[in-house]
């Protein structure tokens, strides 16, 4: 497995040589916002949406202190708009309660925060802090990793675990990033370009 899991990680590595976050931000908390809006959402339709509000709002306060009737309006497109702008200004709220306006830098702590799960917490402890071991399990992660054979089931918790357990912990948050981008072009859902796959001899579904 260790010698499959390095083979996978180079042929990554060689596809997509920046292993960069899809997802568009400049201040930390900005990263945290656009995770969360893109859960039940596309990343394209986040960086849509993400500049009109940040904009609108330009600092972590103004965020805070924002009607969730406003956040709504800002973020309507991007689904379940009800609950991501109240966990927004909660989340905003208590980084600035609690936190001293900063994100924190543990996944106990991350954890805390109104509308953060352990996909949020593990991207932003990958992104913002380089901490080694950041397993980002999403969509993309749990599909190609199964089809992989690198991991089973698709709870993204026992996912998690999985990987984890196999990824050199340096290794595991580009390798994230990096499964989300051949997840989009080649490795798709519905219909995987299997015939022009780089991991075809890899795959145990090929």
């Amino acid at each position: 497995m260790k010698q499959k899991v390095k083979a996978i990680i180079e042929i990554l590595k060689r596809q997509y040589p920046q292993a960069l976050c899809a997802l568009q931000y400049e201040k930390d908390y900005e990263l945290m916002i656009a995770v969360r809006l893109s859960a039940q959402c596309t990343d394209a339709r986040v960086n849509m949406v993400t500049p009109a509000l940040f904009e609108a709002y330009p600092t972590l306060e103004s965020l805070a202190e924002a009607n969730i009737s406003d956040i709504e309006r800002y973020i309507h497109s991007c689904g379940f708009y009800r609950q991501k702008a109240k966990d927004i200004v909660l989340a905003c709220q208590m980084l600035l309660q609690r936190f001293g306006g900063k994100v924190p830098g543990t996944m106990e702590e991350l954890l805390s925060l109104p509308g953060v799960g352990r996909k949020t917490a593990n991207l932003l402890l990958g992104d913002i802090f380089k901490k080694p071991g950041s397993v980002v399990c999403d969509t993309h992660c749990i599909r190609i990793c199964g089809r992989l054979g690198l991991s089973e089931g698709k709870d993204p918790e026992k996912v998690e675990k999985q990987l984890r357990s196999i990824l050199p912990p340096e290794e595991s948050s580009d390798f994230c990033h990096r499964i989300v981008l051949f997840g989009r072009d080649t490795c798709i859902a519905r219909n995987p370009k299997c015939s022009e796959c780089p991991l075809s001899a890899l795959c145990k579904e090929v």
